[in-house]
């Protein structure tokens, strides 16, 4: 694991103003959204390990103090890591197959964002164009949307998604759901399958 928060990364253990959710890995995901949207728009992707806080703190100790874990997590709080930055110019589909976790690793989640067009806007697509002219179509689109997903998974096959549009960027405004997201979350819990 790499790049480790410190001072900028996702505040650990739910010690941050993110609402209390109803499970560790809801909480989790928000605190990845609130921590993306303190770095602003127009970012890369970014990957998180998500792995137990108490099992962290008795694993790493060293580790646990610098990231703010000095007490007694509440049990399954999960604490996100952030990877190295993801390859430039590789797909992000064919990214997500090379992984595999270690075992101490509960879970992933990955931050994105993607153009969005509201629902029957897929009538509109002009028929016969190629992924390149199809995205710049979207790009071009004028009901187009930029949305943030967050989209968390564990090796149980929990999910959790928050989705975040640009436009209504708010902590109040962020849409939460397991089901929002299926294909990247399916992509996701593929990186735990042996």
């Amino acid at each position: 694991m790499s790049n480790i928060p410190t001072g900028d990364g996702p505040p650990a253990g739910g010690t941050s103003g993110t609402p209390m959710a109803a499970s560790p890995l809801t909480r989790a995901v928000l605190e990845i959204d609130e921590y993306a949207s303190g770095l602003g728009w127009d970012r890369p992707a970014r990957l998180f390990a998500l792995v137990d806080t108490n099992a962290l703190r008795g694993q790493e100790p060293g580790l646990a103090q610098q990231l703010g874990l000095d007490t007694d997590a509440e049990p399954g709080s999960l604490t996100p890591i952030e990877q190295d930055e993801l390859p430039s110019g590789t797909p992000l589909d064919e990214f997500l197959a090379t992984i595999a976790w270690p075992d101490s690793v509960a879970g992933c989640a990955l931050v994105v964002e993607r153009l969005m067009l509201p629902a029957g806007a897929e009538t509109d697509v002009p028929q016969g164009i190629g992924d390149e002219e199809l995205a710049q179509w979207v790009a071009a689109h004028p009901s187009r949307q930029e949305v943030r997903m967050t989209v968390g998974v564990l090796r149980d096959g929990s999910r959790e998604s928050a989705l975040r549009l640009r436009e209504k960027d708010s902590p109040t405004e962020v849409l939460t759901g397991s089901s929002l997201v299926p294909g990247l979350a399916e992509a996701l819990a593929a990186t735990f399958e042996e």
